[in-house]
């Protein structure tokens, strides 16, 4: 008998159960301090949060969540070209404390990883995760653990890593989640290869979008990130929905971040990503006082060594002029890890 999307999330849509009180109580009183509430949480209280979920899990029939648009019936356990079926696979879920400093605070950031990508990038520095799908599969609500897990120790914020591949798993996660008591931020922790019509179900659900900008020129997207040419068009197209839903990086009164976008870039040697243009992109077609990672920290893993122009480190003289461009165009909401490397790579250079 052929596998419906009904019956496959039926057992697990409404596991949840009731609101527990004592997490309510829990939370009522930070939630009063922060003026703050979970975007999710609002849509669950609408009515309209099972809904998004019935949805999401549609696309599973003939996928369509990330801009490949494969169409595999990934449902019925055929892979799409990420490498990945319906079944959810998880590689870790721990506090992490290398992320940016307004989502780590004090408790880390709750660091959930999928296994596989919808990406696939040459240079890719998780790629025992990404491409080899390390991982252990699990179920939605063996999901919704995880989140509660990480905010009963302290973790600031759920951070999805790679999850456009698995976005009906985590919508279904989040509900059953908050029905028991989750109240922290959620982190779309993505490669910024997303599809616009996706992003649209994602909206009222997710507080802080975090994509990668990471090329500009398709030419090199086709060559370093699994033939998609078309990066620079959708990646831009996503941030512009992600910041019209999320606006611009706000932080509670201990300094950490509740709502927001959070753009990354990736310097790369050569400037094959384009870095220049990322930054003049950013500071044309958004406030520039939108928070922007430009990161030094490329370093050649899994098949850069096959590619001359990515074969090696950044040195200390592209990472300064990326840093530069972003003073010339006005950009003025540099991740504060960012200033600290280029004073002190201007410390090495003199």
């Amino acid at each position: 008998m052929k596998l419906t999307r009904r019956h496959f999330i039926k057992s697990s849509l409404f596991l949840g159960g009731s609101l527990l009180l004592s997490d309510s109580l829990l939370y009522a009183a930070n939630q009063k301090e922060l003026q703050w509430y979970p975007a999710y949480g609002k849509l669950e209280q609408k009515g309209k949060l099972a809904q998004r979920v019935e949805e999401a899990y549609s696309i599973f029939e003939e996928c369509e969540l990330c801009p490949r648009q494969c169409g595999a019936d990934r449902l019925n356990g055929e892979e799409g070209f990420c490498e990945a079926s319906a079944r959810l696979m998880v590689y870790s879920a721990n506090p992490h404390f290398g992320e940016e400093i307004s989502l780590v605070g004090k408790g880390g950031s709750g660091t959930i990883f999928f296994s596989k990508c919808n990406l696939r990038c040459v240079f890719c520095q998780n790629w025992p995760i990404a491409h080899k799908g390390y991982g252990k599969e699990i179920r939605d609500d063996d999901l919704a653990d995880m989140m509660l897990h990480l905010q009963k120790i302290g973790c600031h914020n759920i951070n999805l890593v790679t999850p456009t591949h698995v976005m009906p798993h985590i919508v279904n996660a989040v509900r059953i989640a908050f029905k028991k008591g989750l109240r922290l931020p959620l982190v779309y922790n993505t490669s910024g290869y997303e599809s616009f019509e996706i992003l649209k179900i994602l909206d009222g659900i997710v507080d802080i979008y975090l994509p990668d900008m990471k090329f500009m020129d398709a030419d090199q997207a086709e060559k370093y990130l699994g033939e998609a040419s078309d990066y620079p068009e959708m990646s831009q197209q996503a941030v512009l929905e992600m910041h019209r839903q999320v606006g611009l990086h706000r932080a509670d009164s201990r300094g950490v971040a509740v709502r927001g976008l959070m753009i990354r870039h990736l310097v790369m040697p050569n400037l094959v990503a384009g870095t220049d243009k990322f930054i003049k992109w950013v500071a044309e077609n958004l406030p520039k006082s939108t928070y922007v990672n430009i990161m030094h920290q490329y370093f050649p893993d899994y098949e850069a060594f096959d590619y001359p122009d990515i074969w090696r480190r950044i040195n200390v003289q592209e990472y300064l002029e990326a840093m530069r461009w972003a003073e010339q165009y006005g950009l003025t909401n540099l991740d504060s890890g960012s200033i600290k490397i280029r004073k002190f790579y201007e410390k090495q250079k003199f």
